[in-house]
């Protein structure tokens, strides 16, 4: 079921009134409500994906069961009982990661395994890749379910019997499929306790679903249509074609996946229930360092706290610190999808974010850009330039088909006719919308979201503004597309 759908549209409504009118006084029935809704969410598209998101969200609730009754059973063994405790949470690890490299990978590693062969003049006849479908979301809610058992045995969360909570936390709908992923240390506690209906958080939580609708169906949606015809068929086209198919992309990307969060992180304070934030209006940072702080932040946080500290992070010599930084940006690019262009585009933001790193600059920028100001100055303005050209290069390996697209694609930029006029036309609104995106998000930059507007000052503005971007959406809406991010 998509955001921008009718179903929807019909859905959400009815599970709003179902939860706050009639179970409102009933913290478990709330909790049912919640899973069921979300199941029904979540079958939409399949309703044979359900089975694997149920053993996922059941084998890990039952991890933390076994982990508790071997800490709680008497007497504690530190050698015997920590082994258990070491086999139950790898078991569950290895049990999950074995369902997602199946679904999102097995092909994958057959392709590039008969490929290795045929490159050193071996053929082999490849009957082994199967024709499978993957689940869509399995990376977010696989990764959620994983943060419940690392935490208990790190002793950072208890475990909990309630197992209609369990459920609630890895299946809820709002971020389900494309995240935030969130840690069961902020996002199951809620399902404990009883929830109030605040009208005020409410209120901003539509603003922040209308502010991603825009993002969703004004930017993205219309930035496909010429992001799609630019990249499948690149050859076709001068230099300035692919430079703008390459800004517009970077605009897709960032419309359709802050734009899901928007929604997802709106639609989850209807039912007061709080996500983190996602998205941190990323295209205004300094340095690669400050963008990767900004953008995907429950992932990059979650490769940090599970991946990148545990290996022993900035700490260390040289060799320690590249080896960290090389293997957070390659799984992280490898989490994206199976394809060898992910891995590039990992490499190369590694390539990119290592000098800050080695420099100890990564932290230099923290703050909000032009804090207080209205404008930046030169040299802020140059650094968030400069930032958004090298995050666009590595955007062509992420949007290529292959290793070799983008390379050609790279050719095609620097052609002679690179400073001719774009061969494609009737963009001129898009890039209007794009202005506006720019102008309300710069405006807002210190703010959760686009529309976050706090108290009764301005209000005829405050109206005005709502009224314009729902203008925008009925006017400029594109055809409605699949949002990217479900397919990792």
């Amino acid at each position: 079921m998509l955001f921008n759908s009718l179903e929807f549209a019909i859905f959400l409504p009815i599970v709003f009134i179902l939860y706050w009118f009639v179970t409102n006084k009933n913290l478990k029935l709330q909790n049912i409500l919640i899973v069921v809704s979300s199941y029904i969410f979540y079958g939409w598209w399949d309703w044979r994906f359900l089975i694997l998101m149920a053993l996922t969200t059941y084998f890990s609730w039952l991890s933390g069961v076994l982990m508790y009754n071997v800490r709680n059973k008497g007497s504690f063994n530190e050698t015997k009982d920590k082994r258990r405790l070491q086999i139950i949470s790898a078991s569950n690890i290895v049990l999950n990661f074995l369902i997602l490299g199946f679904f999102k990978y097995y092909n994958f590693f057959i392709d590039s395994f008969v490929d290795a062969f045929s490159f050193f003049g071996y053929r082999i006849e490849n009957s082994f890749t199967l024709k499978i479908i993957l689940p869509v979301g399995i990376s977010f809610y696989t990764f959620q379910a994983l943060s419940y058992t690392i935490d208990i045995y790190r002793k950072k969360l208890e475990p909990t019997k309630d197992i209609i909570s369990f459920f609630a936390f890895v299946s809820f709908f709002p971020q389900l499929v494309a995240g935030p992923i969130e840690r069961a240390t902020h996002l199951l506690p809620q399902f404990y306790k009883s929830r109030k209906f605040d009208n005020e958080i409410a209120s901003d939580g539509l603003r922040q679903i209308l502010w991603g609708l825009f993002k969703k169906i004004v930017i993205a949606d219309n930035c496909a249509v010429y992001v799609n015809q630019v990249f499948s068929d690149y050859q076709s086209f001068n230099g300035s074609t692919l430079v703008l198919g390459t800004i517009l992309f970077a605009f897709q990307i960032y419309g359709d996946f802050s734009g899901y969060s928007d929604i997802a992180i709106g639609t989850s304070r209807l039912f007061g229930i709080d996500l983190m934030r996602n998205f941190n209006f990323p295209y205004f940072s300094r340095d690669i360092a400050e963008f990767w702080r900004r953008w995907h932040i429950s992932l990059t946080t979650w490769f940090r706290d599970y991946l990148y500290i545990p290996l022993g992070g900035s700490k260390g010599g040289t060799l320690l610190k590249i080896r960290n930084t090389f293997i957070i940006f390659l799984v992280s690019g490898f989490w994206h999808g199976a394809n060898w262009t992910f891995i590039a585009w990992g490499a190369i933001n590694a390539l990119l974010f290592l000098p800050l790193l080695l420099a100890k600059k990564n932290r230099k920028n923290t703050d909000t850009v032009a804090e207080g100001k209205l404008f930046p100055n030169l040299i802020e303005l140059t650094q968030m330039a400069v930032t958004f050209i090298l995050v666009n290069f590595g955007w062509i390996f992420f949007r290529s088909k292959s290793i070799t697209d983008s390379i050609n694609f790279i050719k095609g930029i620097f052609s002679p006719d690179l400073f001719k006029l774009p061969e494609i036309s009737g963009y001129n609104g898009l890039i209007l919308s794009i202005a506006v995106l720019l102008l309300v998000e710069w405006l807002q930059r210190n703010k959760p979201h686009g529309l976050s507007f706090n108290g009764q000052k301005y209000h005829i503005l405050r109206w005005a503004a709502y009224f314009s971007v729902i203008l925008l959406i009925f006017l400029f809406g594109g055809k409605s597309e699949t949002f990217i991010y479900f397919q990792f």
